[in-house]
């Protein structure tokens, strides 16, 4: 079967979680991404919300058997030889939709093609199908090496999902911590963290001051994440509303290189967002701010898909009045902004 060699990997990518205007949760995912000739598979999907089969919150027998499905030692879970790529990141249900493709061996060579949309048992390619997507060959043995490599004990690790507070506002803390849960990241309160055993310090992926805290305390705090060995993301609160500290501490967890991200930056000023994306993909801006009253307001500003390159946003001078903050999110990436006078 002719179909042009291209190259396999995996690296581990994250589904961002979110805490929704209306009180509702977006889940929090890590996963581990397919990288076909360097770039993840998944940009070449735009505005899509989804998450391999290669979840790291799945239990371990039925990731095994995720993989072990990929490497063909199974049969085919949908009709046609197909395997789902991408599915829904909240419930992994079919009917909500995922990418599926054939599957198949030519010698020691793995093909995948015949990309589609699917949300029931058949694959309609005339009306649902990628086009433009594959077909790709991967050569055997980088194909197999990469995939035994999830569960052979080298596998690329996976993001800590554990995030410690610390502020002078209890309740703000405690409200932080119950929407970090929700989306499926830990979170713990101390006030002071320096007593905490080096073993369990090293549980964390981030710690998140409130503005609260001193110099002088959160120097405390770095050292003995230091004296631990622990290299873990600081995250300083801008602002005591949820649903902002919960973006500045999902972009805080995100340790992957700067070639894995689809939304690479954002500058907010003069009235204004500038925005830089790799790939097209939808992109979501909300403002966040403090009112006379010190409650947070939250409007959104943009929600498009763009294309490749950067892009100048004018948002709303309402929105953005004051002590204001600017976050942008699309497929498995969020940045957060203080607007600039």
């Amino acid at each position: 079967m002719s179909a042009e060699y291209a190259a396999f990997g995996l690296a581990p990518a994250m589904r961002a979680g979110e805490v929704l205007a209306d009180g509702g949760y977006q889940v929090h995912r890590d996963f581990v991404d397919f990288i076909v000739d360097g770039r993840p598979l998944l940009f070449q999907l735009t505005d899509l919300d989804a998450v391999s089969p290669l979840a790291s919150d799945v239990p371990p027998a039925i990731f095994t058997a995720q993989v072990r499905s990929l490497l063909l030692e199974t049969d085919p879970p949908l009709k046609g030889g197909r395997y789902v790529i991408y599915g829904c990141p909240e419930c992994e249900d079919l009917a909500c939709g995922a990418v599926t493709a054939v599957i198949q061996q030519d010698g020691a060579d793995y093909i995948w093609r015949d990309f589609a949309w699917q949300t029931d048992e058949h694959a309609d390619l005339e009306r649902n199908g990628y086009h433009g997507l594959g077909p790709f060959r991967f050569a055997g043995a980088e194909y197999r090496a990469a995939l035994d490599s999830l569960i052979d004990g080298t596998e690329p690790p996976v993001a800590k999902r554990r995030v410690l507070l610390i502020g002078a506002r209890v309740a703000i803390l405690a409200k932080l911590a119950a929407a970090l849960r929700a989306i499926g990241i830990g979170a713990d309160i101390t006030g002071d963290a320096t007593h905490v055993p080096a073993d369990e310090l090293r549980g964390y992926g981030a710690v998140a001051f409130g503005r609260a805290v001193t110099q002088a305390e959160r120097a405390a705090v770095q050292a003995a994440f230091d004296r631990a060995g622990v290299d873990v993301a600081y995250v300083d609160g801008l602002a005591p509303i949820v649903p902002l500290l919960v973006a500045q501490i999902e972009h805080a967890l995100d340790r992957r290189p700067a070639g894995q991200h689809r939304l690479t930056r954002l500058v907010a000023a003069d009235g204004e967002a500038g925005i830089e994306v790799t790939s097209p993909c939808r992109v979501r801006l909300t403002a966040y701010r403090l009112d006379r009253l010190n409650r947070g307001r939250a409007q959104d500003l943009f929600d498009g898909v763009l294309e490749p390159g950067r892009h100048r946003i004018a948002l709303d001078a309402k929105a953005v009045k004051g002590e204001s903050f600017v976050v942008a999110r699309t497929t498995g990436s969020v940045l957060v902004e203080a607007m600039a006078r």
